[in-house]
């Protein structure tokens, strides 16, 4: 009679069926979709409502985009339904693996032994006769065997000569369980680093600092130290206005103590403390001008360069001369305007920094004539009498945009993407491979009964067995 079922079976049953995981992925991949399209934990909706315009249409879009904030589709992974989800995909999962386990683990560990001559039947069979007795062919069989297909072979009697047989790869039916092992360690690191992670910004001007870093909604996150922008630069393509490279120069401090000092670009963050630091944005830091510094080698016809540091409306002697240069004016993006030909700047970002330098003669407040000196242009450095004034930098007039993230799940993220290979190559280019061979008396010669079998790429090892039954026919009597 069978046995009645408690709730506890029904649980498990549940739990252990294949359908319900092919549901829970289903609903899983389409969530993830739908997050991955919309923006997460933004403030403003108006890319969103952009989005699901496309989709729906204009007069649809704002009503829909209620409805998804109301199911948690803005900030989806931080979300009751999406963890319940991702607790329900481990559970099923998990039970999954168990249930299967104790038949998988009963193959692994079950020795290889010979078969009966009546269950000799196997799903690769090859037969061939060689010249010779039992004796003198075994062991050419047992060293062709190991050297072209791996195989260890154990030897056991047989009626009218003995069964060599072996096998390789048992383990290899583990790797659909490492890989669900990866995959649950994986969840884990992901869910740490959802609710226990950070995830925002710092605008850090050249030579400020801050001890904290800003959140998508504009948060403060204490960081437990300071960072400072010692510098930052840009450069350009050519004498086009597209980026090339931008980085910064950036210094760790605790306690007003220096840590280290580093130098980052777009691909090469700093990481301190758990904490990773990407360049991510550059601008000008409003009303920046009162704090900026303009730095300017001056190079007098014939004498050495030396270094300039001023502020806007500063002066300095022109070595040589009998003249005091000031800077007067600065533009971030300079250029000359082609109707009123007078200069103007085209942009509010540092595309073509440049100061006006006025010239004037000791002791007189008399302009005796300026001019531009552009960053990117050399031609205007150098004045009519052979002085070259070339403008290094203004510094303290931009700021540095980061992107600061703090992910405590990291570490288990790379741990189950290694184990998962593991597992993958386990389950994708290893098998379970057996194999047996008969070497038979038969009127003076051998005749020599190869089975085998494997639970994946049965090609694979039919081909060597055929290698070896060719290389056996080939050897004559047998022998080497």
């Amino acid at each position: 009679m069978e046995k009645k079922k408690t709730i506890l079976d029904r649980i498990w049953e549940f739990f252990a069926s294949i359908k319900l995981a092919i549901i829970i992925f289903a609903i899983l991949s389409t969530t993830s979709i739908v997050g991955t399209i919309l923006d997460q934990q933004v403030i403003v909706p108006e890319k969103n409502l952009r989005i699901l315009a496309k989709f729906f249409g204009e007069s649809a879009a704002p009503g829909i985009y209620k409805v998804f904030e109301s199911m948690g589709f803005m900030d989806m992974y931080h979300s009751w339904w999406f963890l319940a989800i991702l607790v329900l995909f481990a559970a099923n999962l998990l039970i999954c693996s168990i249930d299967r386990l104790p038949h998988i683990m009963k193959l692994v560990k079950e020795p290889a032994k010979p078969l009966r001559p009546e269950h000799f039947r196997v799903p690769i069979m090859k037969e061939i006769v060689l010249k010779g007795h039992v004796e003198k062919n075994k062991a050419a069989v047992a060293d062709a065997v190991k050297n072209m297909a791996g195989f260890h072979l154990s030897e056991a009697e047989d009626e009218g000569g003995v069964q060599l047989f072996g096998q390789k790869g048992n383990y290899s039916r583990l790797g659909v369980y490492i890989t669900h092992i990866s995959i649950l360690i994986i969840l884990l690191g992901a869910v740490i680093g959802v609710f226990y992670g950070f995830k925002g910004g710092i605008d850090l001007p050249e030579g400020g600092f801050v001890e904290s870093a800003y959140s998508m909604k504009g948060e403060p996150h204490p960081l437990g130290f300071q960072v400072r922008c010692d510098e930052f630069d840009v450069s350009f393509y050519g004498q086009s206005d597209m980026p090339k490279d931008y980085r910064s120069w950036l210094t760790v401090l605790e306690n007003g103590k220096e840590i280290f000092s580093k130098e980052i670009e777009v691909n090469i963050p700093l990481k301190y403390k758990g904490y990773t630091f990407y360049q991510s944005s550059y601008g000008l830091v409003p009303n920046g001008m009162k704090n900026s510094v303009f730095r300017i080698m001056v190079t007098p016809k014939g004498g050495s360069p030396e270094e300039a540091r001023l502020k806007l409306g500063d002066g300095f002697s022109v070595p040589g001369t009998n003249l005091i240069a000031r800077v007067e004016d600065f533009s971030p993006a300079f250029t000359i305007d082609r109707n009123t030909g007078q200069p103007t700047t085209y942009a509010n970002m540092m595309n073509n920094p440049a100061a006006f330098i006025g010239f004037y003669e000791q002791g007189s407040d008399q302009r005796k004539f300026g001019r531009w000196i552009l960053k990117r242009y050399p031609q205007t450095w150098t004045m009519d009498d052979g002085t070259r004034l070339e403008l290094l930098d203004v510094w303290g007039i931009q700021y540095t945009g980061l992107q600061v993230r703090k992910d405590p799940g990291v570490g288990l993220v790379y741990l189950g993407s290694i184990l998962m290979g593991i597992g993958l190559f386990m389950a994708f280019f290893m098998s379970h491979k057996k194999i047996w061979v008969r070497v038979l008396d038969e009127k003076n010669n051998t005749k020599v009964v190869i089975g085998a079998s494997a639970n994946k790429n049965k090609p694979a090892l039919e081909a060597k067995i055929e290698k070896i039954a060719s290389f056996l026919t080939s050897s004559g009597e047998g022998g080497r």
